[in-house]
């Protein structure tokens, strides 16, 4: 009897309210295409209590850049009977407050105007509109077009082209060698995404690279970007722990939230991501204790492998606030992107120069950021791994 109720009393000693959040990859991982992904519904059931809440911070974290925030939430909603918390692709273009009364071109898939006021630009210009108002750039016969038009890229990468070398004034002809050219801010880096079909389709990253070309051959120069947005942008992760932060606020939940894990099924977006803000954590961190700073120098060499808080944390800091997380762990599933027979060899050397790197042109291939913290089958069995390694029980 008393043996009994020791072993009672010590199973019973596990945490009822989180410190933990989690980021969750949609396509591929919740569902593919229109279609929810089996072991979602299952993940669903364990993360809602008996009155459709979550039972932790959760955030749905897509490099999808279509539609509005509020669309794609009211989708999955549907879809899976989830409370709303969306970042999109382009969600942090609202920390970019120094470019919303100007001027700016939109190039994209779906309501592009509608997207760009609501994230807080306010003077805008589509490649529609421009192609109208400069007929003879856009070589394309409008005639043959259907009533709903595809998405030429063609005509995307044209007047963008045109309109950096012209530096907006369409009127001009290119000027080649004028440097700095117009700021350019881009969403969304997945060179593939996972939809209905059987392999992997073209995402937003493969226009980038025809684009960073393109500009390349004409002008000798790169295409230099203000910002990168997405997965793996340390951006977008900061925005979405914002968000963690914010719900905990809401649910009054008083211990703060000091770890996330980020679950998705593609190594060169979800897994790199998670671990390069993983790894901004843990810089910030050694840069409010010297004797990390030490360790770091020692094991470099040098002082310029430390990042300073300027660098880093300036637009960040001025718009959501320091981080409460001090790490972000990644865990990988096998329903999308990810090809289980095809891993990442374990060799560092032989991994650089055998691994096709998909990932966007200005992100370095690092083996280490491509290895996933833990692999499971699905993202019902992710949530089970969480809870577990938390020692977490929903009240």
């Amino acid at each position: 009897q008393a043996n009994n109720t020791l072993l009672t009393r010590r199973y019973f000693v596990v945490v009822l309210q989180p410190r933990f959040g989690l980021l969750f990859d949609i396509d591929g991982v919740l569902v593919r295409g229109r279609m929810p992904i089996p072991a979602a519904k299952k993940a669903v059931e364990k993360l809602v209590d008996n009155q459709g809440r979550f039972v932790v911070p959760v955030v749905f974290v897509t490099n999808a850049g279509n539609c509005l925030r509020q669309t794609k939430a009211d989708q999955l909603s549907h879809i899976l009977g989830v409370p709303e918390q969306v970042v999109m692709s382009h969600s942090p273009l609202r920390m970019f407050k120094k470019f919303h009364d100007k001027c700016v071109l939109v190039s994209g898939q779906g309501p592009v105007l509608e997207i760009a006021k609501n994230v807080g630009f306010n003077n805008v210009v589509s490649i529609d509109m421009l192609r109208e108002s400069y007929p003879l750039m856009d070589m394309v016969d409008h005639n043959r077009r259907p009533k709903l038009p595809p998405i030429r890229w063609e005509t995307n990468l044209q007047l963008i082209i045109d309109v950096l070398l012209t530096n907006g004034n369409l009127s001009n002809v290119h000027r080649t060698q004028k440097t700095p050219h117009l700021s350019v801010l881009a969403c969304n880096m997945d060179l593939m995404w996972m939809a209905e079909a059987h392999s992997p389709r073209f995402g937003h990253g493969t226009f980038l690279v025809c684009l960073e070309n393109i500009y390349k051959k004409i002008t000798g120069k790169d295409l230099k970007y203000e910002a990168l947005m997405g997965k793996p942008s340390e951006l977008t992760y900061q925005f979405a722990e914002y968000l963690i932060r914010s719900q905990a606020m809401q649910r009054q939940w008083t211990f703060p939230i000091t770890t996330l894990y980020a679950i998705g099924d593609n190594l060169m977006t979800d897994i790199y991501g998670a671990n390069l803000y993983n790894r901004y954590l843990q810089e910030r961190a050694a840069r409010k204790n010297p004797k990390a700073i030490a360790k770091m120098v020692a094991a470099t060499g040098s002082t310029t492998t430390v990042p300073q808080d300027e660098e880093i944390d300036s637009l960040w800091e001025s718009e959501l606030a320091l981080p409460s997380a001090t790490s972000c762990k990644s865990v990988l599933v096998c329903t999308g992107v990810y090809n289980p027979n095809a891993e990442v060899p374990s060799d560092a050397n032989h991994c650089i120069k055998e691994t096709v790197f998909h990932g966007h042109r200005d992100f370095r291939f690092d083996p280490a950021l491509v290895e996933p913290g833990h692999i499971v089958q699905d993202v019902a069995e992710a949530v089970d791994l969480i809870f577990e390694k938390e020692k977490f029980v929903p009240q």
